[in-house]
């Protein structure tokens, strides 16, 4: 072992005595590299093993009873590596019986005469005990931690570890969160708390170890956050000296008003623009809000200022859209817009041609995908970068459209509404301006959920429809059918509406693994109407803009997640008619249930995305590491927001205030920057 003035807590916990090989594999897969991976890897939960007489004791409860051993142990094996120990257990004046299942190592422990602790389930009637822990009679730990562990290390190996790592390395540890903040909510210092997780002596020393572990896990997460933002705004940004009076005479030219939320947002990007700050915000707004407009406001602005703008989406047919709907916007004001996709460019010399105005400034905004992040794509002088639908794009990328530029402005946009818990916790460091207000013109799509027996009153009301000169969409889950999950798939669906309608109106298909030009081509004739109806995949999903389309019909619905049903909605309601969402949907259990019940309940997209966090958690809402949702350890950021907020408002105050780096108490936060987000070492 190193000497104490050479240890750290980064020190890998093979240093450990007994971290042979075998061990040290089985802590890297549950994450414990380090000593510091250790201390932190904290209890699920905890068994109260106090001691209870059999009469106090209900029925199927969890209890520790003491007694001593009536019988010899007989060990029975069955199976591959399963067993059953029985013995009979004297407690007071009755004889239990007591099992203990697929632990045989028990059973030279066990000695007829001897008196020990048994921790596990009661059941009264049979006077039997089914065994999960045993212990010496004597030992005296009644509130004990369980580990989540793995067939490889056993809970008790990983708490015998966590002992010798506390006694070796405790004096070490150094508190993150400052002494002010501690007093203030009444917080353990980092030492005592870390002790109390895993060595707590009561319910209430646990549940106080727990509160101040969430806090300071949170605390560290929006440090690093809002760390980050305070350096981006202090470092030198572009000044974007946008022209007033052009943008105010673009506004006015707009074939419609825009809302105050729109008028609030476009406010703040382009205060934003005129500062030497560098600007990083997250556009949020409902599916119809108008975001895209106030994309294009902020894009003039950084034109007139002399600056290029590069506005990238997820993916082909929503670039092509944006791309068309902008050539429209800016064609009387003389702004030149481009379309790099990685189909829009069929020829070499088409490709070279449009890149070498891309350089010498001649193209003022670029619309694309991914294109636009190929090492051969050079600007001019990048201003701006708009990015669609941000969580479809990894970090990596997003890098890279940014570093197309020097220090360009950033804005992203997200139709996906998000719940205040993700808003804090993966875009903490961006600055959110929402548009909470639709258009006056949009009236609300009203929903129904069908049974699957009820489909053809679904049918015959989407025919209604049809027949008063509206389209309609209808969107199943699959392309193709599936031997493993009995849903109607697109071809079925689309060759069925064909039959259904074939002396009536006309059906086309859209689905993923149609060729680009193939997509483009349907999008286009059911756009022109040439389609009354078009049966889709989730393609749809994002983007599309059909005004005369008034009914959404999605078929197996119970198998969307909550905001994909309702991004699906909003490809209706874009015109001035009523719109229906129609689910044919036969959820099998109450997840399902309370998903339909909330799309006929609500039209409210941010409502929509609290439900869904609720329904299934942070980790599957935005679905991926690319969206940058941290895995904390014990808080949850749902049931823990009032404290997520809290650390988030007192992290920024810190961090923020002149005098941070000046603080004494500030010591083991600013290590903790140091380490993490600087990777420099420690301060003295």
């Amino acid at each position: 072992m190193n000497k104490m003035e050479e240890r750290s807590l980064l020190d890998p916990v093979s240093v450990l005595n007994g971290a042979g090989p075998k061990r040290l594999t089985a802590l890297n897969k549950l994450g414990i590299n380090t000593i510091e991976d250790l201390l932190t890897f904290y209890p699920f939960r905890y068994d109260d093993l106090s001691t209870k007489n059999l009469d106090e004791i209900a029925d199927q409860e969890k209890a520790t009873i003491k007694g001593t051993v009536a019988s010899e142990p007989v060990l029975a094996r069955f199976g591959r590596k399963k067993s059953r120990l029985n013995f009979r257990f004297l407690v007071g004046q009755d004889v239990l019986m007591v099992t203990f299942f697929n632990q045989p190592y028990l059973a030279s422990k066990i000695e007829t005469g001897k008196e020990i602790g048994v921790y596990g389930k009661y059941d009264v009637k049979r006077q039997k005990m089914t065994g999960m822990k045993l212990f010496s009679s004597k030992a005296n730990d009644d509130f004990v931690g369980v580990y989540r562990s793995s067939k490889d290390i056993r809970p008790n190996t990983i708490k015998q570890f966590v002992s010798q790592a506390y006694e070796q390395y405790s004096s070490l540890i150094e508190d993150v969160v400052p002494r002010s903040l501690r007093k203030k909510y009444r917080l353990l210092d980092r030492k005592q708390l870390i002790h109390d997780m895993h060595f707590p002596i009561s319910r209430s020393a646990a549940d106080l170890a727990r509160r101040s572990a969430i806090f300071e896990e949170f605390f560290r997460y929006q440090a690093g956050l809002q760390f980050m933002k305070v350096r981006d705004q202090h470092s030198n940004g572009q000044i974007i000296s946008y022209d007033n009076t052009l943008l105010k005479k673009f506004i006015a030219q707009l074939p419609f008003e825009l809302t105050n939320a729109q008028k609030k947002v476009v406010n703040e990007i382009c205060d934003d623009m005129h500062h030497p700050v560098h600007m990083n915000r997250l556009l949020q707004g409902d599916v119809g809000s108008g975001k895209t407009v106030v994309a294009a406001l902020a894009m003039y602005a950084a034109v007139t200022a002399g600056f290029q703008c590069a506005l990238m989406a997820p993916t082909e047919i929503l670039a092509e859209q944006h791309a068309e709907k902008l050539a429209e916007l800016f064609d009387p004001l003389n702004v030149n817009v481009a379309l790099l996709t990685h189909s829009s460019i069929g020829k070499l010399a088409q490709k070279r041609e449009l890149m070498t105005h891309l350089a010498d400034g001649d193209i003022q905004i670029v619309v694309g995908t991914q294109a636009l992040i190929q090492p051969d794509v050079i600007f001019h002088n990048l201003g701006l970068v708009v990015i669609d639908e941000q969580h479809r794009f990894g970090v990596e990328q997003r890098k890279l459209l940014r570093m197309k530029g020097t220090k360009p402005d950033v804005l992203a946009m997200t139709a996906t509404p998000i719940p205040r818990t993700l808003a804090i916790t993966s875009y903490g460091e961006m600055d959110v301006s929402v548009i909470d207000e639709l258009p006056k013109n949009r009236k609300p799509v009203r929903t129904q959920w069908f049974s699957k027996k009820q489909t053809s009153e679904a049918i015959n009301f989407l025919s209604q429809q049809i027949a008063s000169g509206a389209q309609a969409f209808i969107v199943s889950p699959l392309i193709d059918e599936s031997e493993m999950m009995e849903l109607q798939n697109a071809q079925e669906v689309y060759q069925k509406m064909s039959e259904l309608f074939k002396n009536k109106y006309k059906v086309g298909l859209l689905h993923g693994q149609l060729k680009t030009q193939e997509k483009d081509q349907v999008m286009q004739d059911f756009k022109n109407k040439e389609y009354s109806i078009l049966v889709a995949t989730t393609v749809v999903e994002v983007g599309i803009d059909i005004p005369n389309a008034t009914v959404m019909m999605i078929l197996d619905a119970d198998r969307f997640g909550l905001a994909q049903l309702h991004q699906l909605r909003g490809r209706v309601g874009r015109g001035n008619r009523q719109s229906y969402c129609l689910l044919v949907a036969d959820p099998k259990n109450d997840y399902g249930k309370a998903r339909m019940d909330t799309m006929v309940q609500t039209n409210d997209g941010f409502l929509i995305a609290q439900r869904d966090l609720e329904l299934r958690g942070p980790g599957e809402v935005l679905g991926s590491k690319q969206a940058g949702m941290p895995e904390f350890q014990v808080g949850d950021p749902v049931e823990n927001l009032n404290i997520l907020q809290i650390a988030q408002q007192e992290a920024y105050a810190i961090i923020s205030d002149d005098d941070f780096e000046r603080k004494k108490e500030n010591t083991g936060l600013i290590n903790y920057l140091r380490r993490t987000i600087l990777k420099k070492p420690a301060l003295d």
